[in-house]
C-alpha cells in the first residue's frame, strides 16, 4: 500500500474515532504499513503534519529496537553455551 494513500485514508478517517482511541489506531497504522514493507523514511514523509502517526512511528521504532537488542543477547548466551560445550 502507498504510504500517501494511507495518509490520505487516515486524514479522512482519524476524526471518525475517538480521540483515546486514535493513538491505538495509529499504531495499528503504522505496523500495516511496515507489515507491508514500508520504511520509516516513507512513512514519516507522507504523513509528515500528524502527531498521532509520529508518536505511533517512533514507539514501534523503540519497541524493535528492545526487540533486536533481546535477540543479540539471546544469541550471545547461546554461543558462550556452545564455547563452554567445545572446551569440555
Amino acid at each position: 500500500m502507498s504510504e500517501a494513500i494511507a495518509s490520505e485514508i487516515w486524514g479522512e478517517l482519524k476524526r471518525f474515532v475517538n480521540t483515546v482511541d486514535r493513538a491505538e489506531a495509529a499504531e495499528t497504522v503504522i505496523q500495516i504499513l511496515m507489515d507491508n514493507d514500508s520504511t520509516a523514511e516513507d512513512i514519516r514523509d507522507a504523513f509528515k503534519g500528524d502527531t498521532d502517526i509520529k508518536r505511533a512511528l517512533t514507539a514501534y521504532l523503540d519497541n524493535d529496537k528492545d526487540y533486536e537488542a533481546e535477540d543479540e543477547e539471546d544469541e550471545f548466551a547461546e554461543e558462550d553455551e556452545e564455547d563452554e560445550d567445545w572446551e569440555n
